[in-house]
């Protein structure tokens, strides 16, 4: 029986009818996409049975989320993080061995090329916000401190807001900057205490939270991208476990193993040294490295 002989699209045959019209797909990934795809998609409506009303209602949300999108703002990237199939995506493709750390979601502030910086630099440019020290080791899998590694690390102000969201307001590159190991792999740099914020929530993915009684806010976190040569690239964050939110991250980015002690440090010389004006919060944090994998 020919693609076009397949039968006659009923309830009970749908998924087969559609699915056998492909069955000359050029191409073999695309094929297998949209067979699950489809047969995912009709299982759902075959179970909600959805009047025609919704299902137009749910036409019309599709349609607000791309009007929403600019060359800025991605409206279906975040009904994707919302829905957790952007955690998904990003567990599915950075599989770790034992012992290396946790991945989770870039964001959508990562700004390319900013300043490389001395190892203890304060990249806080504005001298706003609670002062705070970060440090820890970059190490293999077997424990060894790794060289050269390369830190981009991001976040944050004491607001909740990122350089690039108040132009004009804070200093360019503010709360960014690179950072390169020695041969002990330890890295430290001067800071201050993030802030939970929202992510955006005047479209229609915020409208879907509302209406799911959901909240829009993200947990205090710091971002790193760690590079070094023989190692796969790791993009990750370290979380405030007493955030109030670190239990409800609107994305799902949160992993246990990416709690680091937020711990707030009442030692007048040694803030003295640091440059503080007085308490600051110290924060310890090792990362290790899984070792690059052999592409065939």
């Amino acid at each position: 029986m020919s693609v076009e002989e397949k039968g006659y699209f009923t309830e009970e045959n749908s998924v087969e009818v559609v699915t056998s019209r492909n069955v000359n797909a050029r191409d073999a990934r695309l094929k297998q996409v949209m067979e699950v795809v489809t047969r995912k998609l009709h299982e759902a409506v075959k179970e909600l049975e959805p009047t025609q009303d919704e299902w137009m209602e749910a036409i019309f949300f599709l349609t607000r989320t791309g009007h929403t999108c600019t060359d800025w703002r991605q409206e279906f990237i975040l009904l994707s993080d919302v829905l957790g199939v952007s955690m998904l995506v990003d567990a599915i493709n950075n599989r770790k061995p034992s012992g290396a750390s946790e991945s989770t979601v870039l964001g959508p502030f990562h700004v390319a090329d900013a300043p490389e910086l001395p190892m203890g630099a304060n990249i806080c440019l504005d001298q706003k916000g609670e002062d705070m020290v970060i440090s820890g080791r970059i190490l293999d899998t077997d424990g060894r401190p790794i060289e050269n590694a390369v830190l981009d690390v991001w976040q944050a102000n004491d607001e909740g807001f990122y350089d690039v969201q108040q132009k004009g307001i804070q200093p360019d590159f503010n709360l960014r900057g690179v950072f390169r190991t020695g041969k002990d792999g330890h890295y430290w740099f001067r800071a201050v205490k993030p802030k939970y914020y929202p992510i955006p929530d005047d479209g229609p993915v915020g409208q879907l939270l509302g209406a799911l009684s959901r909240h829009p806010y993200r947990p205090a976190h710091l971002h790193y991208i760690i590079k070094a040569d023989g190692f796969e690239t790791l993009t990750t964050h370290i979380f405030d476990p007493d955030d109030p939110y670190i239990r409800s991250d609107a994305v799902f980015g949160v992993k246990e193993s990416l709690l680091a002690e937020f711990r707030l440090t009442n030692d007048p010389a040694r803030a003295k040294d640091l440059g503080f004006r007085g308490p600051f919060w110290k924060v310890e944090h090792d990362f290790v490295l899984a070792p690059e994998r052999k592409r065939n």
